[in-house]
């Protein structure tokens, strides 16, 4: 008997249906995630709402709250190195710097695989981000700009691009022209559920010096930081014990001897110093308002729920003061505003030191993963997990399906660093980075598990269990000198034949710790 001939038509036909809906479900659900990309500059480990700060950051919370957030996240501790790690999966110099001479870009990657690959806001390396595998670009070449005026390095596409006074019927703002680039592009990719998959990458200038933001945004901070950087920084310490970013055993790091008590500092400086923390805050709360911004564009193409977004930072916060014009006011485009070592500290809360530091306070960045259709994790799960820039290469080659190229056109491109977090996704123990390496200038770290190697300004080696003390206030180079001499060790066999680098990068640190000073102007001081 044939079942199919014995069937009526009427009767086949929902059958039919029913299998064509199935699979088309599969297919749907075997489609590569769309991955955006945000990397916030200078930010630091505590100025996110949901890492413990004060600052209005509503959007990224609650993707925070709906997804996964990473408290060993790392970066190197500055810009550029910072970026051609995110994009290569190597080492900075081990990709051969700025030139990218022997890495492959996440662009260049995915782009064969069948992404679309964008690309909005900072570039700070060599050339453009259209000879690395980006089909479109609009942004900066510069390593920092004016918020107000730009610069004339930005690009669209290639070309030069003049800074308007209006864009969109709004002023000109880099932060925000950011994402309205961003939002263009996938609108004249005409991104929807059923469209090929994209990468969008992109690299917010903020909170970078200069400290420019609106007059109507820097004023709803007016006040929060008045009671300076001692007492803000102790409540987001506390913020982040409740929040189990950070278990009661991390104590909070003693505030530094070159940052003065802000008790001790006179009552004249004390309207100035809270002034240039409110225009910071401000910057990082229009981050979050054009999180927000993509988010509700993403959602309106139903393309959220299979999108990979990840946010994090280059290095910790700044500690150089360059202020110039700081009789101007922050929204004038003349102004040049920075904050220094006191408010950086508070960005890096707990941990101790800043950019270019290889510290905690350098290289922990937040990471908030947010993917509804991709996480296996609970809402909100914290991870302790330690993870890198490098990994974000290895993570999207295994979700997209594509290979990691030997060569591209005469780039001899070196195998991959990095290790998948997509077991962290599944809620899973990867198996962990044997080493971690770090070197910016002449600062350098090693870790392995839970033991860290750091040196600050090629000062004595210092060693830390960073199980028991996260915040590196127990050193125990003396009392583990074999630990010290292996890890060193292994320190320069990375620099030497991973890294390539030269003699002078190479020289052994000094016998005494250096003595580390950020900041210049004492008069603050009563």
């Amino acid at each position: 008997m044939n079942l199919f001939k014995d069937l009526k038509w009427n009767n086949l036909r929902p059958f039919l249906i029913g299998l064509f809906v199935c699979l088309s479900c599969s297919q749907l659900l075997s489609k590569p995630p769309n991955i955006v990309l945000i990397m916030a500059d200078d930010l630091g480990f505590s100025d996110l709402g949901c890492y413990g700060s004060e600052i209005k950051t509503p959007n990224l919370d609650r993707l925070a709250n709906n997804g996964l957030k990473f408290t060993q996240f790392y970066n190197t501790a500055k810009c550029h190195s910072s970026r051609v790690s995110l994009l290569t999966g190597l080492y900075c110099d081990q990709a051969g710097g700025s030139e990218l001479s022997r890495g492959a870009t996440i662009a260049e990657v995915l782009k064969p695989a069948g992404y679309s690959t964008l690309m909005t806001g900072k570039w700070h390396l060599n050339k453009e981000p259209t000879n690395f595998g980006f089909q479109k670009y609009w942004g900066h070449l510069s390593g920092a700009t004016n918020f107000f005026t730009g610069d004339n390095s930005f690009r669209l596409n290639g070309k030069e691009w003049p800074i308007p006074k209006t864009l969109n019927g709004k002023p000109f703002y880099t932060t925000n022209a950011i994402t309205d680039f961003a939002l263009q592009f996938l609108s004249e990719d005409k991104v929807k559920q059923d469209s090929n998959p994209f990468f969008l990458y992109i690299a917010y200038n903020a909170p970078h010096y200069p400290l420019h933001a609106p007059r109507t945004e820097v004023e709803k901070y007016k006040g929060f930081y008045d009671q300076g950087w001692d007492s803000v920084r102790e409540k987001r310490y506390q913020k982040q014990l409740k929040l189990k970013l950070l278990p009661n055993k991390y104590k909070l790091s003693p505030r530094a001897t070159h940052v003065p008590a802000w008790k001790g500092i006179k009552e004249s400086e004390k309207r100035w110093e809270a002034a240039r923390m409110e225009v910071y805050a401000a910057m990082v709360d229009i981050i979050d308002q054009n999180v927000g911004r993509l988010l509700t564009d993403l959602k309106k193409r139903q393309v959220l729920d299979n999108t990979l977004f990840l946010f994090c930072a280059d290095n910790g916060g700044c500690p150089f003061e360059r202020t110039k014009g700081r009789n101007l006011a922050p929204w004038d485009p003349k102004s040049y505003w920075t904050y220094d070592a006191s408010w950086a500290q508070v960005s890096n809360t707990p941990f101790r030191l800043y950019k270019q530091n290889q510290h905690e306070g350098g290289i922990s960045s937040p990471l908030i993963v947010h993917w509804p259709k991709g996480l296996n994790t609970k809402e909100g799960q914290v991870t302790h997990q330690p993870a890198h820039l490098i990994d974000f290469m290895a993570t999207f080659v295994e979700l997209s399906s594509a290979k990691y190229p030997k060569k591209i056109k005469s780039r001899i491109i070196e195998p991959l660093e990095g290790k998948s977090l997509v077991p962290i996704f599944n809620g899973e123990m990867r198996k962990a980075h044997k080493n971690l390496y770090f070197r910016f200038g002449s600062d350098r770290a090693l870790r392995q598990g839970n033991w860290k190697l750091v040196s600050a300004k090629g000062g004595k080696w210092e060693l830390y269990n960073l199980e028991n003390d996260r915040t590196e206030l127990n050193n125990l180079a003396d009392k583990f000198p074999d630990q010290v001499s292996s890890m060193k060790a292994k320190w320069f066999s990375i620099a030497k034949n991973k890294e390539r680098l030269n003699e002078k990068q190479l020289k052994p640190v000094k016998n005494e710790l250096k003595k580390l000073s950020f900041r210049k102007d004492t008069s603050y001081q009563l």
